[in-house]
């Protein structure tokens, strides 16, 4: 029996990094109180030049504190690297709370639309398994390939690809291409090499074509993973005497055609390769060829 597998929503309730993104950012972000104001206060005085000139004085005085505050906050604004921006991307929410605030505020936009990204994937996968259940696999496989589309090149990405690879897989086995769920769990274990649902659709797709060995790989590999998988085990023992049953029948196959290759060419000269006999050395265990009539 075919599955497909589930995965629930990223996570949008997530504590935002500042305030400027309250409105911006998905439903259930909450400020975290990083707010900036300032206030200037103007002291009049009875006299009306006097007032004048204190104005003056104190736009100039506001003006200069203001460059003083433009050039600091220039300054505790950190270089950001491309490593340093892949690695902020693909980190946990949590983690960017120590980073620097300016740096937060130049990753929120970025890790909003990622966030809203993931959620539209995450829903096109759900309506992909909606319609497998229903039978409707080619609009199944639509689906799976838009959530891959829009997830593409996220970080964050992987499971959700995965995934949506795995159960394109079932679709595909479904519709009896089974060469191309063999693909599909393969594109899934690129991302995912640990992931035993595809290593296990994969190998019976390969089994369903006789690839005996390339089942036998995969469910060793899931044994690796899982020592306690039953399937694997009784998969690995049923398959082995089938792979070497079908490795003497290619060895033969192999054999009846260099013979008769080999026919066709000594058959000019008026022999066979029959006149030719290999004999086994038992002192160094090395082969020679004899000529008999």
């Amino acid at each position: 029996m075919v599955s497909i597998e589930q995965v629930d929503s990223p996570a949008t309730g997530k504590t935002s990094t500042a305030a400027a993104a309250a409105e911006a950012a998905p439903s259930g972000y909450v400020s975290d109180g990083y707010e900036t104001a300032s206030d200037t206060e103007l002291n009049g005085t009875e006299n009306g030049s006097n007032r004048e000139s204190e104005n003056t004085i104190n736009t100039a005085s506001s003006s200069s504190d203001g460059d003083l505050l433009k050039e600091k906050t220039q300054e505790q604004q950190p270089e950001v690297n491309q490593e340093q921006l892949n690695e902020a991307l693909d980190s946990d929410c949590d983690e960017l709370r120590f980073c620097p605030l300016p740096f937060q505020l130049s990753l929120l936009p970025i890790l909003v639309l990622q966030w809203k990204a993931l959620a539209q994937a995450n829903d096109a996968k759900v309506e992909g398994n909606a319609l497998f259940k229903d039978g409707l696999y080619e609009e199944a496989l639509s689906k799976y390939e838009l959530a891959l589309q829009v997830a593409a090149d996220i970080p964050s990405s992987t499971e959700i690809r995965s995934i949506c690879y795995a159960n394109r897989a079932a679709c595909f086995t479904k519709l009896g291409k089974i060469e191309e769920t063999i693909k599909e769990c393969t594109k899934a274990l690129e991302l995912n090499p640990t992931y035993i649902k595809a290593l296990v659709r994969r190998a019976e797709a390969h089994e369903k074509l006789e690839h005996f060995e390339e089942a036998i790989t995969d469910m060793t590999k899931i044994l690796e993973l899982e020592p306690s998988h039953d399937q694997a085990r009784r998969t690995v023992m049923r398959l082995k005497p089938l792979a070497d049953e079908k490795r003497e029948k290619m060895k033969e196959e192999m054999i009846g055609k260099l013979k008769e290759m080999g026919n066709s060419i000594l058959g000019r000269f008026g022999m066979s390769v029959d006149n030719f006999k290999t004999v086994k050395d038992p002192n160094t265990g090395s082969y020679s060829v004899q000529f008999q009539k």
